[in-house]
């Protein structure tokens, strides 16, 4: 099974996420099948950036999105339309 999650990069105690799509059995950081995007809390107010296109094909295709990622979704989608 396909999820769209956040995989953690960036130094200690300065996350950064990308969010991609992968097999549910891999490792968080480890082998994705593609970026989506990313999201850095660090920054006021969180930075959040998402390939629409490429996040509709996903889960077209059956991709499952992790519950953070869909709360990102959602933030992200509020964002764009202001």
């Amino acid at each position: 099974m396909v999820k769209i999650r956040l995989a953690r990069h960036g130094a200690k105690k300065r996350p950064f996420y990308r969010i991609v799509a992968a097999d549910s059995r891999s490792p968080r950081n480890g082998r994705f099948l593609e970026r989506l995007g990313s999201y850095d809390p660090t920054q006021d107010p969180a930075l959040i950036e998402i390939k629409q296109d490429r996040l509709a094909e996903w889960l077209k295709n059956g991709a499952q999105p992790t519950g953070t990622v869909a709360q990102l979704i959602k933030k992200a989608g509020r964002a764009q339309e202001t």
